[in-house]
């Protein structure tokens, strides 16, 4: 099993190219399903989550080649209509799937859903939206199991909670189904967004795109062909590695980046000292000599993201004062903090509320990864802590993070890849 070896640096300097958008690219391989044609998918991230979707693909039939950066998925030969176990459990994602393959064939069997440890993410919204257009469903033995006797059929869908993947599913579920569909506090996540857009450019007309409200008017079960099109930026990791500049006091380049993607994040970055040069695809962040301290709500986007939230509470180990981090999406993120505190971090958990008092000297030592997003934070604590940090289960950090170490490596971290 891999881990990382990481040694404090005094500094960073270079750029940074940010890869595609993992969340974007998972909703737009399931999107294929609705294809009559092969889809060339380019600025594809490497990271496991997509070899897994691709992977479940081929095991339905699909023949998936991927190339450098790029990917060409042609569903026709599609034969299965099973997402078993043994790749479901590895991914939540996988329950895109759902929507899609119900869409055109009529029925499916998709295993329940596995994946990162962080709170309970259920997707009963999925199956209550797909049961009101015209969906027959069962769990059974683990699986759920859906037909459509009649079609899927437009309706109006009122979502209770936001759902990024749920807005996802049941948007390609409208596209294939007869009549509108309009979904009512929908998300309206960049990786959301595109997956409208693109479908759009295809000829599934979609109104209100980024807004709350969609309205998708569904070709009753034509297939679409979908032209060749570019992953969007991954936001999730241009924030990292700004974070990265922050705590290390660096000025450090991002380059095929999309700045009004990261509106909270720059906004709370800034709060804390820095400050930033934008294009229309850079970011160079220029960081203060002090880290102030921050007060951040973690909630659906375009507010802060919690996929930002471990990140930025290892930037708050190094701020000058107390900051108040408050998680209101998932319950159990906040497992990375006793590992934080291993390293010396000063860290008080509240229910959903972390206070963090700074400034703190870390030290390395040997931590565990938990989840995606705090194996993250712990290379940024790593960064800044003496002597050497071992970060262990780092399989979680390949979900999700494509080439971090060697990215980090290029712009001057002391950090390498071993095995146990």
């Amino acid at each position: 099993m891999d881990y990382l070896k990481t040694q404090s640096v005094d500094s960073l300097n270079g750029t940074i190219k940010i890869s595609g958008a993992k969340n974007a690219s998972l909703p737009l391989i399931a999107m294929t399903i609705l294809a009559r044609n092969s889809v060339n998918i380019k600025n594809l991230p490497h990271v496991a989550d997509i070899n897994t979707l691709l992977k479940l693909l081929s095991n339905l039939g699909a023949k998936c080649d991927f190339l450098d950066d790029r990917v060409v998925v042609d569903t026709s030969t599609l034969t299965e209509t099973k997402a078993t176990y043994d790749i479901v459990k590895t991914m939540r994602a996988s329950i895109l799937v759902l929507g899609p393959i119900l869409a055109r064939f009529g029925h499916c069997e998709v295993s329940l859903p596995g994946g990162c440890a962080i709170g309970q993410r259920p997707i009963d919204l999925h199956l209550k939206a797909l049961e009101q257009m015209g969906a027959v469903i069962e769990i059974k033995s683990g699986y759920i199991e859906a037909r459509t006797p009649n079609g899927l059929k437009g309706c109006d869908i009122i979502f209770d909670k936001i759902t990024v993947t749920g807005t996802a599913n049941i948007v390609m579920a409208a596209a294939l189904a007869n009549g509108n569909t309009t979904i009512t506090n929908a998300a309206r996540e960049p990786e959301v967004v595109q997956l409208c857009e693109v479908l759009n450019a295809s000829g599934v007309q979609i109104d209100g795109i980024g807004t709350a409200i969609l309205t998708v008017h569904g070709t009753n079960g034509k297939l679409v062909d979908i032209e060749e099109f570019s992953v969007i930026p991954d936001r999730i990791e241009a924030g990292t590695y700004l974070c990265a500049g922050a705590i290390t006091k660096s000025e450090i380049t991002l380059t095929n980046v999309e700045p009004k993607h990261l509106g909270a994040v720059l906004a709370k970055l800034e709060e804390m000292g820095s400050t930033f040069t934008t294009t229309q695809s850079t970011i160079t962040i220029h960081p203060g000599q002090n880290i102030k301290p921050v007060k951040i709500v973690t909630q659906e986007y375009p507010a802060f993201p919690t996929d930002m939230q471990a990140q930025f509470l290892a930037l708050a180990t190094q701020a000058d004062g107390v900051s108040i981090i408050e998680e209101r999406l998932f319950e159990n993120r906040f497992m990375h903090v006793s590992e934080l505190q291993r390293m010396g971090a000063d860290i008080t958990l509240n229910g959903h509320t972390a206070t963090v008092s700074g400034k703190t000297e870390l030290s390395g030592t040997d931590v565990m990864a938990t989840d995606l997003r705090a194996s993250s934070a712990l290379v940024l604590a790593a960064l800044v802590s003496s002597g050497e940090t071992n970060i262990h289960r780092i399989y979680h950090l390949d979900r999700g993070y494509d080439s971090l170490e060697k990215k980090l490596e290029g712009v001057g971290a002391k950090i390498e890849r071993l095995q146990e």
